[in-house]
């Protein structure tokens, strides 16, 4: 049951065509698990929070540097050098204290992935680097997770849904050589500013359809953008069984 106060709070979410109460409802009683609290997660946990969700996970090992704040809007000048999971805390705590919020001041490793995840409903990317994506990716497909992933880079970046369910599309669908991709990796890291802020609004727009059951989620597609030049495109991805027993695979073994 939602509250007075939250009504009131929720009200432009509740009054939507094809959400209302119940919509708002589902959101209090689902959990999320952000894996990241850089610039893809300072703003997916900010839209989160405020969005409703009951209960809200952290995962992150790292303080907060100068070089941050061009684009990870939840943190200011006089926190530097301090956690970014408590940072994150006490400022997403302000914002709404109705939200249950949870820290793992560490990063998400083999030996932690499974006994972290276990506990949500839907997980969040906002991870920088493939390896991260791979265990992510293997620990929900093993726990049946779905896990809503983002990448970003220069001035493009990709979203998407995998695992919604054990015949959609997975990341080993989109990126099946780990070798390949690892020698490819992007070493320079730049970003533009705005550019963690579109994908991460991207990734909460799909937790919430597919917690509330609205709308239509990118199950089996990727969308990709350039901000530089404005172009927008939807890729269909197709699921394939090796990806899917790669990933079972994996987690088996991490399991023994």
């Amino acid at each position: 049951m939602l509250t007075k106060e939250e009504l009131d709070r929720y009200n432009r979410q509740v009054i939507l065509p094809s959400f209302g109460v119940e919509a708002q409802e589902k959101l209090k009683g689902a959990s999320a698990l952000v894996i990241g609290v850089g610039g893809l997660g300072s703003v997916s946990s900010l839209y989160l929070v405020a969005s409703g969700i009951g209960r809200i996970g952290l995962v992150d090992n790292d303080t907060v540097s100068i070089s941050n704040l061009q684009r990870q809007v939840l943190y200011r000048e006089d926190e530097l050098g301090i956690s970014k999971v408590e940072r994150a805390k006490e400022t997403l705590g302000r914002l709404n204290s109705n939200v249950r919020i949870e820290t793992y001041n560490s990063f998400l490793s083999v030996e932690n992935a499974i006994s972290i995840i276990k506990d949500y409903d839907i997980i969040i990317d906002g991870t920088d680097n493939f390896k991260a994506r791979y265990l992510i990716n293997d620990v929900c497909i093993g726990l049946g997770k779905p896990f809503v992933y983002a990448s970003i880079g220069d001035y493009f970046g990709q979203v998407a849904v995998f695992n919604f369910d054990n015949n959609s599309s997975c990341y080993r669908d989109l990126f099946p050589n780990y070798d390949e991709l690892h020698n490819r990796e992007n070493k320079n890291k730049g970003v533009m500013g705005v550019l963690p802020s579109i994908a991460a609004s991207l990734q909460v727009n799909e937790a919430i359809k597919i917690i509330t059951s609205t709308g239509s989620p990118l199950i089996n597609k990727l969308i990709t953008f350039d901000i530089l030049n404005n172009e927008f495109s939807t890729l269909d991805l197709k699921p394939t069984q090796k990806a899917r027993q790669d990933s079972i695979d994996s987690f088996n073994a991490l399991k023994s």
